[in-house]
């Protein structure tokens, strides 16, 4: 079976990997040397990867902004420095027995919709130009200032205190496991997250990515994977006639294009994806052209 050279794979990363592992596994298993992701899962996490092959790899800054969907479960009464199962215990309370489902969901409630969140300390948000993690473990301070997230959904879907499983669909950049520190802040008991599995990213499920066991498998990996058009599937798409391509393969505008259609937009010459472009007042300039 021959594959594209370009397209987008959802891959079902396993615990224990980084993504940079699931990223080399693809690329040893298709001998491709250009390949990349989009959305970093910790090491601790598994789930839904967007590994994106060949010029595929351009589309990455239009698919890591997508919403994210999770399963995660945090557990009241210990705190640990990194907020998930991984770090180091930094605190422990037996308060979490009297903790009812009505406070609960009372400490839920302000950390849903559009939030001030403050990233983890042990995260890759960069500090100075280096990942604020890295300077921690030299034991340096650090302070990482608030970031405006959106948590669309934030529900308890099972409770065996002290573990409380949820659902989240949250912004890009959102920290499930900074979520998981609040609301054992807001209780007063202190938590930290035991599990996290990435369910979704926009409208990919995890229910159609490939395990990594089965990179080996040309068949299920020419099944599971994703055309970079369809990929782009939540930006408008404009169709261009064999003039228009020619014009935009050489990075030229097109004008007198509709006028209702305002911002990134794919183009696409029958049915392959051409360009990302931006439309406004009526004219489409190129982004970034994907046609040879």
């Amino acid at each position: 079976m021959s594959l594209p050279a370009d397209f987008v794979l959802p891959v079902d990363k396993p615990e224990g990997p980084t993504s940079h592992d699931v990223v080399s596994m693809v690329r040893r298993s298709l001998v491709r040397r250009r390949v990349g992701h989009t959305g970093t899962l910790d090491p601790f996490a598994s789930g839904l990867l967007l590994v994106c092959v060949g010029r595929a790899t351009r589309l990455a800054e239009y698919l890591s902004g997508l919403d994210k969907t999770y399963e995660a479960v945090a557990r009241l009464g210990v705190r640990t420095d990194t907020h998930d199962r991984d770090g180091d215990v930094v605190g422990t309370s037996d308060s979490w027995r009297a903790v009812t489902t009505e406070a609960l969901h009372a400490a839920l409630g302000p950390l849903r919709g559009e939030i001030l969140q403050e990233p983890p300390v042990y995260s890759a948000k960069k500090v100075g130009g280096e990942a604020a993690h890295r300077r921690v473990r030299r034991g340096e301070e650090v302070q990482l200032a608030t970031v405006k997230v959106t948590v669309h959904e934030l529900a308890v879907t099972s409770l065996g205190l002290p573990d409380v499983f949820l659902r989240v669909r949250c912004s890009s950049g959102t920290y499930v496991r900074a979520l998981a520190r609040d609301l054992g802040e807001a209780l007063g008991v202190g938590a930290h997250l035991v599990s996290l599995r990435r369910t979704a990213i926009g409208t990919f499920d995890v229910g159609s990515a490939l395990p990594v066991e089965a990179l080996a498998d040309e068949a299920r990996l020419g099944a599971a994977l994703i055309d970079p058009l369809e990929a782009l599937g939540h930006l408008p798409t404009v169709a261009a006639d064999r003039e228009e391509a020619a014009l935009l393969a050489h990075g030229r505008a097109l004008e007198g294009v509709d006028q209702g259609l305002e911002g990134l937009v794919a183009v696409a010459h029958e049915g392959v994806l051409l360009a990302v472009a931006e439309s406004s007042d009526g004219v489409l300039r190129p982004r970034k052209v994907f046609a040879s």
